[in-house]
This record gives C-alpha cells, sequence and structure tokens, in this order.
C-alpha cells in the first residue's frame, strides 16, 4: 500500500492514540513511535509530518523523554503539542519556566497572527484544553507568538519559513474549539498531504495482499465475536473463502443468545468454515466456589486458551494463524521504557507445540473506529460492528462473587430487557457503554401480597470519548422506569433495581 504517512512521536502524552485518530479522520495516514525510535529510521519513512506529543516531564529534567535536534533539520513539518511544544523550545535555545498559576481545563486564547497557516478559519479567540505546569517564557531566535491566554504569554509559536509549529494546549482533545480545524490546517496547509488513506482502498489492497501471502494454504482464526476478530475474519472469507477455519468458543458467559447470533452471522454471511465449541458446563464447574475477582478472570481466561487450543490442535493442518489484532495492542509505550508493549486479548499467546507457516494481522494498522468502517464495508450486521466493549470474561466479571448457572441466566435477562429499553428508547447512540450487574446482594421486597428476598440488579450506562475518563448517562427518568418495571416483572428472582450514577474517576466502568 503506498500512501502519505504522519509520525505521531510519543513522549509519553496519554493522548498519544487520539491524535494519531484525529490525524486519520482526515483521510491521512498516522502511526505511533517510541521517542527512542532512531532518526536513521525516521528519515527512511518518507513522512510528510511530525507531530510531538505532550508528556507529563518537565524538558529540563534530563531524565525526561528528549530528542536530536536534527529531526527539525529533516525539512518535515513539525507541530509540537504541549510538552512536544515545550521540547521545540527548549531544543531551539527558547526558555522554558514553572508557571506562577498551572493552567488546566479549558482556558481562551487569543490569536495574535492572523496570517498564521496554522490559525485558519480560527477565530481571534476560541476555547482551549490546556494541561501544564511549565510554560515558554522566552521563544526561540526565529519564532513568533502565535497566540496567548490571560496567563500563558505563549500560548502557541511558530517559525514558518522552517515549518515548525508549536501549541501549548490540545487540538486532540473535543473540548478544543477548533482543535480538529487546527490540526487539519497543520496537515493540508503545511504539509501538503492529499487525504489518501481511505478504508475502500484499504479493503481491495488488504484483500490482494492476503491472496497473494496465504495462497493455497489454510488459515485458522480465533473469533470471540467482537469486532476486531469479526472483521478480521470477513476479509481473510473475502480473500480465500473456505480456506479459512474460524473457531468460536462458548464459554457460556456471553450475553442472550450472542453465541446463537455470531454463529448464523458467519455461517449465512462469509463463505468459510465456522466450528462452534459448546463449553459452558465445564466453565461453570471450574468457577465453583470462587468469589475473588482476580482469580475468576485467571481462571476464566487459562481455561478458555485450554478449550480453544485443544479445539486448534485439531483442526490446524500447517497454514497460518490469523487473529484480531488492531493498531493500540501494537503501540509501544512512549514513557521510557522501550521494551515495554502494551498486552491485550487479541495478542495470543502460542503454545509452543503448535507451529503455523506464520501469523497473520489484517487489522494492525487500524484503530477501533477504522474497524468498524471496514466492518459495514464488507457487510457485517450493524450489531456486530458496533457492539459494545465487552470484557474478556464476559458475564464474569459482571456477577459480583460466585457464578452459577442460575446467576448467569438472571443476568442474561436483565440485560437484555436493559439493551432492549435502550434500544427502543433510540438513545443507543448517545451512550458509549451500558450494561447490567448482579452484585452479590439480595434485598426484600413485596410482590403481590407475599414478602421476597432476592436479587438486585444493577444498571451502568457511561458516556466517553475515550474510556480514560467517562460520566455517568443522564437515561431520562421515564427510560428508567421502564426499565426497572420490566426487569422486576420480567426476569425471576430479581425484586430491586438500582442505576450506578459514578463517574470514572472515582469509579471504573466495570464493577470488577
Amino acid at each position: 500500500m503506498s500512501f502519505q504517512k504522519v509520525l505521531v512521536l510519543d513522549f509519553g502524552g496519554q493522548y498519544n492514540q487520539l491524535i494519531a485518530r484525529r490525524v486519520r479522520d482526515h483521510k491521512v495516514y498516522a502511526e505511533i513511535k517510541n521517542y527512542e525510535t532512531p532518526i536513521e529510521e525516521i528519515k527512511a519513512e518518507n513522512y510528510c509530518g511530525i507531530i510531538f506529543t505532550g508528556g507529563p516531564n518537565s524538558v529540563y529534567d534530563m531524565a525526561s523523554p528528549h530528542y536530536s535536534k536534527e529531526i527539525l533539520e529533516l525539512g518535515i513539518p513539525v507541530l509540537g503539542i504541549c510538552y512536544g511544544c515545550q521540547l521545540i523550545a527548549w531544543m531551539c535555545g527558547g526558555q522554558v519556566s514553572s508557571c506562577e498559576k498551572s493552567e488546566y481545563g479549558k482556558i481562551e486564547v487569543t490569536c495574535t497572527e492572523r496570517s498564521s497557516l496554522l490559525f485558519e478559519n480560527v477565530p481571534e479567540t476560541s476555547t482551549v484544553w490546556m494541561s501544564h505546569t511549565d510554560y515558554i517564557s522566552a521563544v526561540p531566535e526565529g519564532f513568533k507568538i502565535t497566540s496567548h491566554s490571560d496567563d500563558c504569554p505563549c500560548a502557541s509559536m511558530e517559525n514558518s519559513q522552517k515549518k515548525i509549529y508549536a501549541v501549548q494546549f490540545h487540538p486532540e482533545v473535543t473540548h478544543s474549539e477548533y482543535g480538529d480545524v487546527i490540526l487539519k490546517n497543520f496537515l493540508y496547509n503545511i504539509c501538503g498531504c492529499k487525504g489518501d488513506w481511505v478504508m475502500d482502498d484499504f479493503i481491495e489492497n488488504t484483500v490482494a495482499k492476503l491472496k497473494a501471502q496465504i495462497g493455497d494454504q489454510k488459515v485458522i482464526l480465533g473469533l470471540s465475536g467482537g469486532v476486531d476478530s469479526s472483521v478480521a475474519a470477513g476479509l481473510l472469507s473475502r480473500a480465500v473463502g473456505k480456506q479459512l477455519t474460524c473457531v468460536f468458543v462458548d464459554q457460556g458467559l456471553m450475553r442472550k443468545d450472542e453465541g446463537d447470533f455470531v454463529e448464523e452471522t458467519f455461517t449465512k454471511l462469509f463463505d468459510m468454515n465456522f466450528v462452534r465449541v459448546n463449553c459452558q458446563k465445564e466453565f461453570i464447574t471450574k468457577l465453583k466456589g470462587v468469589t475473588d475477582p482476580e482469580q475468576k478472570r485467571k481462571i476464566i481466561g487459562t481455561e478458555f486458551y485450554k478449550v480453544f487450543w485443544d479445539k486448534i490442535r485439531e483442526e490446524a493442518d500447517g497454514g497460518f494463524f490469523a487473529q484480531g489484532t488492531i493498531y493500540p495492542d501494537c503501540i509501544e509505550s512512549g514513557k521510557g521504557d522501550a521494551d515495554t508493549i502494551k498486552t491485550h486479548h487479541n495478542k495470543v499467546k502460542m503454545p509452543e507445540n503448535i507451529t503455523f507457516e506464520g501469523i497473520i494481522e489484517p487489522l494492525s494498522e487500524l484503530f477501533k473506529d477504522e474497524v468498524r468502517k471496514v466492518g459495514e464495508k464488507l457487510g457485517i450486521p450493524h450489531e456486530l460492528v458496533w457492539r459494545q466493549p465487552f470484557p474478556g470474561p464476559g458475564l464474569g466479571v459482571r456477577i459480583i462473587g460466585e457464578i452459577t448457572e442460575e446467576k448467569v441466566r438472571i443476568l442474561q435477562e436483565a440485560d437484555a430487557v436493559f439493551r432492549d429499553e435502550i434500544a427502543k428508547a433510540g438513545i443507543e447512540d448517545t451512550l458509549s457503554q451500558f450494561f447490567a450487574v448482579l452484585p452479590d446482594v439480595k434485598t426484600v421486597g413485596v410482590m403481590g401480597d407475599h414478602r421476597t428476598y432476592d436479587h438486585l440488579i444493577a444498571i451502568r450506562a457511561v458516556t466517553t470519548d475515550n474510556f480514560m475518563t467517562a460520566d455517568w448517562a443522564r437515561i431520562p427518568y421515564d427510560v428508567l422506569a421502564r426499565i426497572s418495571n420490566r426487569i422486576t416483572n420480567e426476569v425471576d428472582h430479581v425484586n430491586r433495581v438500582v442505576y450506578d450514577i459514578t463517574s470514572k474517576p472515582p469509579g471504573t466502568v466495570e464493577w470488577e
């Protein structure tokens, strides 16, 4: 594949992936690399632009991430963000000092350089997202200040002749009103990007590449029913058809009827061999008496891979092993430990006694939102493509305490009612994630003329841009009332429903 690329050089910023995603939203391919990437490797990639991320450090702390000034002399346009802005000032001989008054959150900035290409179509005053305790107290020679705030004399600076730009704020965050415009200006006005990162081209090129790589050999894919493995299966099916075998392990901890939905989708929609392993009872037996959440996770994970690889041994006959690895699973940390790779359920550790010709990861260049776009273009059903994030252990971490068949049934039914009412209310797309939880709690209730002592169901719904923080969703009271009424009337052994109104932080999205 041949397309323009922008490098996001990571200095430990929490928004590194968000920057790359925002760039790709503008149809420009962005890839993230650790700040320890050698300059020769960067030169060889022929990038059309480079973006320095933010980071939690001070540029004057020599243990902090730094880079050779040579990167600013390659003739490639550079945009520094937050720490990246300060780093450019430091590299070029400017001065960075501690703020008398730190800036956090939404801050109004004034653009003083109306001819700046970076601020084209941005009003003279606008709101941006700041997060810094240091600031540029003296800009380097050849740079000029292009915007400021009440407490920050240099909210942005540039050396337009050398195409080096820097902003103290975070344009990638949605709280920055015109941040998206600023990023687009950098990509198109300054880097000269053409916008050639297109999903239709990705599908066509990937299918051709898979055909050439696989030839007449077989491929085995572990299919979880999640969007990543499902889209990988769709691409492979289009490329090699019946040469593909998908192994789907149903451990009984999925949402109501989800296993049947996955099987029906992939046996009807795609040309492949579909193998379903039903092992619900085995998992419940292994989990008997276990209440500690970490122990539950370990048992579910260990048993899952045992069942999975046992079936793979039956099916495997050389060929390739495929998995739904996506780009965030592959990114190195930029926090100073170049050997630390993020671990993820998509990255499967292979037993030593199983060998394949190689590993195929057709989605390893994509972020989740791009994977969904590919899935839609492949014709995968909307409800599967937009399937919400689901924990690897499934309902096992939404049942607090011991997991039993009865508790799984209760939670599946309650969760199904919750999801059905949210869909009927037409608010699915406004919620980032929503689900039911079965705490290890029973309460007194009255049904008819009888006293009950039965389960409590908690429902949880959040909104978020990135899952690093999340706010509890303001579901309308009438919708909550219908949900509560239906769950207590339709789900046996439930007499109370509560709504979790905890944001993240201090809570997490999941309960365990």
